[in-house]
């Protein structure tokens, strides 16, 4: 069998019994207790009658005091004049979009009597079709986050909007009067309202100008495009039309440009559902991303190698197509097959780069033209509007504001004295103007400097319009009246231009004028406003153009970069992603999909360097003799590399953040008019005698050589299609048991889980969480395996540490209809229900943990505190505002009791009512769980099993599926499908191989015909 492991420890344990021969035996390791105290030891496993007495002494007396006990009376207040749309109980939704300068999604929100409490995807919506990842979900908790700003600020005093807007006025007036210069910056507007919005402000006050700024650039990008096809774009990408994607350090299942549509074309071709053919995924990075995890063949190399292998490659393919090739060093990896299989797939094939430089952008432009990639797979008649931030307009104003050159600077919603590498020049800019003023949610690092802070709304307390595609739009609309004293800031720009009319007023005057007029489905205005708004989104189909004609530029590689020391790696991670959410406790509890780590960033170092210096997680390192950081061996990371996270290391952004972490923003370079976030050469020593205490969350059992995650070849699957699952009918045959077999006359509910359309993203934890109110613990519990998340994503790697093989599993209660859990149950706390859920009743429970202890899957959690009301979890739950996203349809539980998935029951039985009022049974697919409905990969499936035509039982019958632990006939309703992967026969180290590397000491960029 397949050798698993969960850490470089595990790993190294198993290569040491290898050498002993003892390969075939199961790694040794204690049982995962929950601790009684932080400090107990974990080898604590054994308990003495004089414990059991004990807690039977403690369970008795417990019950009886829970049943004389009341519960507190809780009083509610009647609406004196209900409103029309709003029904007690009865949830409304709202369609809105989501856009934050950085990531985009369209969304129904969730509202009950007034107050969003759920995030969900529109699936009408043509770029993210229902999904959502899990920044977006987290997203509804920033509304009552008490960090955001309450009243609009004067020199750090607060004031009256009347104040500001008197004051702001006449120092605009007077900058424009003297001929001086004011500067709006902002991170990329896909408002078309808002861009017209801005024009005009422009022409109110003569000498200002609009500048983008965004934390994270693809301005490398940008000018690739301009260069190669005289337009100034991002195309837009079609996964789900390649056969074959190649990626260099493009993260596009995880925060590359538009992360949610890419997993919906990724997966839909992958998850071998309705066919018999997947894309072959080739990744070259250098830090173990989410997409490389994900990839059939993943190839770690440093950031200085990528324009090498680029321009070698485009050289093998411009061989064969009789182009103009380069004079370049040889490629530090074998990639000729990879040259004739792109070949092969000449206009089904798709090479992307994530890397904000211009030498690689322009190498895999010229790459993607020579295969025809341009109009099929790559379209840039209907090109994506984000990201259009200019590092160079950036870059000189920075030092025109050192020079005093800029008199007025209006920041919306940026934050460059925390994420610009020259963050002090910038702040040392600011205060040499006559006007500053930062339009923003909180005081955050910028903000505290100016002149005047007006307080921002929440995106979901505002109107907006969005244009995240050409002619492909999306609606924004308040769900709530505004909790504190805000003002959305296109009001703020409407009111500084002397203009009473409101944003929303100023939306519909725009659409009516230029955009109604190109539909025709619609005879008046009011009409077609409405159905945008009740749907979200709208696309002008004739608004796209034709594809630009291609214009060759000479290619180079890069230099390689000077000095001694590693290459580094910045990277966002997948919860808090450039830093805007760090004050989400949600997100920064979410493990990393990756590493599996929560609450911090650390260095990420390759195994080999870790082994040879002793460095050992948790030890303390010194980057560049400034940045001191914890260590985390990361397998799969390139020798002569770290990689470390972004967005950590916040001083004003709420009491969750501030402190967490630290900052390596500093550490990005700005080299060839570019911010680039890898490459740069860093120093790295130990700090001797000293360690930081990480929280990881992946602590469960390991496989002991049972097939828990089982995978295949897509060759060995067409020639069986039970590959990898063989031994799945044998067991179910072989399995006996004394009891009764259970029988469901009505519905039976289950779930599965299609391991190929899984890319471990997180966002279901995230989705489960804001729906069972799960609450948040804190580092320290997470560090003494407490995690509350009703659902884990198990991470296991296989093959060697330099380069592994990554498998993930979504592991939630499996609602065995043989549940081990409840026959242990003293007071009978957690009972299965006749459609075969296993309950549980709270205020049954007594906490004994029996149940947690007979639970072979680990996925029931113990409250060991109070978290809601509780000043020692100071999280959302401690506070009126934060307690207005909870769910009510669920229960908050309370210390000393058990809890775990419901399979979202809630919903179950909301179905069923509604079902019920129609008089009709449940449809297949209308009912669906808070995990199901947010996947953005369609990884999961829900549905009644005792439903022939329903899609779990087509799944059911498929070859693929086997249940989780199904030798201990448990007889779980959650059903995995195998992975399969796209491989070839032969080692991936033969196609891939590291070649001898050849220093930079060719001149590259010499033509040869």
């Amino acid at each position: 069998m397949k050798q698993y492991w969960r850490s470089i420890e595990e790993y190294e344990s198993i290569q040491e019994q290898g050498n002993k021969g003892n390969q075939d035996d199961s790694l040794k390791e204690t049982p995962d207790h929950h601790h009684d105290e932080p400090g107990d030891s974990d080898l604590a496993g054994s308990h003495s009658r004089r414990d059991f007495l004990k807690m039977l002494g403690f369970g008795i007396g417990y019950a009886g005091l829970l049943s004389g006990c009341e519960m507190p009376v809780r009083k509610a207040i009647p609406y004196l004049n209900q409103p029309e749309e709003i029904v007690p109980g009865v949830a409304n939704y709202y369609a809105t979009t989501f856009y934050d300068g950085h990531d985009y999604c369209s969304i129904l929100v969730k509202n009950r009597e007034g107050r969003p409490i759920k995030i969900e995807g529109n699936v009408l919506s043509p770029v993210t079709k229902g999904g959502t990842h899990a920044r977006v979900q987290a997203s509804i908790l920033n509304l009552y986050d008490m960090a955001r700003l309450k009243e609009p600020m004067k020199n750090s005093q607060e004031t009256t909007w009347e104040a500001i807007d008197g004051e702001v006025i006449a120092k605009l007036q007077e900058i424009s009067t003297e001929g001086g210069r004011a500067v709006i910056l902002t991170p990329t507007v896909i408002s078309p309202s808002a861009r017209h919005l801005l024009k005009e402000f422009m022409l109110k006050y003569p000498g200002t100008e609009w500048i983008t700024y965004d934390a994270i650039s693809s301005s490398a990008m940008l000018q690739a495009n301009e260069m190669n096809f005289k337009q100034k774009a991002i195309p837009d990408y079609r996964f789900d039309q390649a056969d074959l994607i190649v990626g260099f350090n493009a993260d596009f299942l995880g925060n590359w440009l538009s992360p949610v549509e890419y997993t919906k074309q990724y997966t839909k071709k992958r998850s071998l559902m309705d066919s018999k053919t997947m894309p072959r995924h080739i990744q070259f990075e250098s830090y173990m991303s989410l997409t490389g995890s994900n990839a059939d063949y993943r190839v770690p190399i440093k950031p200085s190698e990528e324009s090498i292998i680029l321009l070698n490659l485009y050289n093998l393919i411009a061989s064969a197509k009789g182009a103009d090739t380069y004079t370049v060093s040889e490629s530090p990896i074998e990639i000729g097959k990879l040259a004739e299989e792109l070949l092969a797939s000449e206009g089904k094939s798709l090479v992307v780069c994530g890397t904000n430089d211009l030498h690689s952008q322009l190498i895999v432009n010229a790459i993607n033209h020579l295969l025809g990639n341009y109009g099929t797979t790559i379209d840039l008649a209907r090109p994506l509007l984000t990201q259009q931030g200019s590092d160079d307009e950036m870059a000189a104003l920075v030092d025109d504001m050192v020079q005093g050159k800029v008199s007025g600077l209006i920041l919306c919603q940026v934050n460059p004295v925390y994420d610009y590498p020259a963050a002090q020049r910038f702040a040392d800019g600011m205060k040499q103007m006559k006007l500053t003023v930062s339009i923003t949610e909180r005081l955050d690092e910028t903000a505290r400097l100016a002149h005047y802070v007006c307080p921002d709304s929440n995106y979901l307390e505002s109107w907006n319009d969005f244009e995240v595609k050409k002619g492909c739009y999306s609606m924004g609309q308040p769900v709530i009246n505004k909790v504190f004293n805000t003002r959305q800031a296109q009001d703020s720009l409407l009111r500084w231009m002397e203009d009473q009319a409101t944003y929303n007023d100023y939306i519909e005057n725009y659409w009516e004028k230029n955009i109604y007029p190109g539909q025709s489905k619609f005879d008046g205005f009011r009409g077609f406003r409405n159905e945008v708004l009740h749907d979200g989104i709208y696309v002008d189909t004739s608004s796209a153009g034709a594809q630009p004609s291609f214009s060759s530029v000479e290619l180079q590689a890069g230099i390689e970069p000077e000095g001694e020391g590693f290459e580094l790696v910045l990277y966002e991670k997948i919860s808090i992603g450039d830093g805007k959410y760090a004050n989400n406790p949600w997100l920064q509890e979410l493990p990393d999909p990756v590493t599996m780590a929560t609450w911090d960033n650390y260095v990420c170092i390759p195994p080999g360097y870790a082994k040879e210096n002793r460095l050992k997680l948790e030890d303390v390192v010194l980057i560049n003799g400034d940045v001191e950081l914890p260590v985390l061996v990361q397998p799969g990371q390139p020798e002569g590399t770290i990689a470390i996270a972004v967005g950590y290391g916040r001083s004003n952004a709420g009491k969750v953040a501030n402190g967490l972490g630290k900052n390596v923003y500093p550490l990005a370079v700005i080299a060839d008019g570019h911010r680039k976030f890898s490459g740069r050469k860093v120093t790295m020593e130990r700090v001797s005698g000293k360690r930081y205490p990480l929280a990881l969350t992946q602590s469960h059992h390991t496989m002991e050589q049972r097939a828990l995650a089982r995978e295949a070849t897509l060759m060995e699957y067409l020639e069986a299609p039970d590959a990898g699952n063989e031994m799945h009918m044998g067991i179910v045959e072989e399995n006996l048991t004394l009891y009764e077999i259970p029988q469901y006359e009505g519905s039976h509910w289950g779930l599965a889980i299609n391991l190929n359309a899984c890319i471990g993203c997180g966002n279901c934890v995230i989705s489960c969480q804001a729906e069972n109110n799960v609450a948040v613990i804190g580092k320290e519990q997470v560090r003494n395996r407490r995690i509350m998340h009703w659902i884990r994503i198990d991470r296991y790697y296989s093959d060697e540490a330099d380069n592994p093989e990554v498998i993930r599993m979504p592991v939630m209660c499996q609602h065995c209809d043989n549940a081990p859990c409840e026959n242990v149950c003293p007071v009978a706390a957690t009972p299965h229900s006749s459609e075969g859920l296993n309950q549980m009743a709270y205020n049954r429970c007594i906490g004994t943990r029996y149940c947690v202890n007979n639970c072979p899957y680990k996925v029931r959690r113990f409250n060991w505190f109070e978290y809601a009301g509780n000043e020692k979890f100071d999280y959302n739950l401690n506070n009126d505002y934060g307690k207005l996203v909870l769910n009510p349809d669920v229960t908050v539980r309370s210390r000393g009791v058990v809890e775990k998935c419901s399979f979202c029951v809630q919903r179950i039985q909301a179905a069923k009512l509604n079902a019920k009022m129609e008089n009709r049974g449940i449809i297949d697919g209308e009912l669906k769980t808070a995990c199901q409905q947010s996947c953005p990969g369609d990884a999961i499936v829900f549905g009644d099993m005792n439903d022939p035509n329903s899609e779990i039982k087509k799944i059911l019958d498929n070859p693929r599926t086997y249940q989780l632990l199904e030798q201990l006939h448990t007889l779980p309703s959650v059903n995995y499908m195998t992975k399969i992967w796209n491989k070839d026969k032969e080692d991936k180290k033969v196609n891939y191989r590291r070649t001898r590397y050849v220093p930079h000491s060719v001149k590259h960029g010499k033509k040869h015909s």
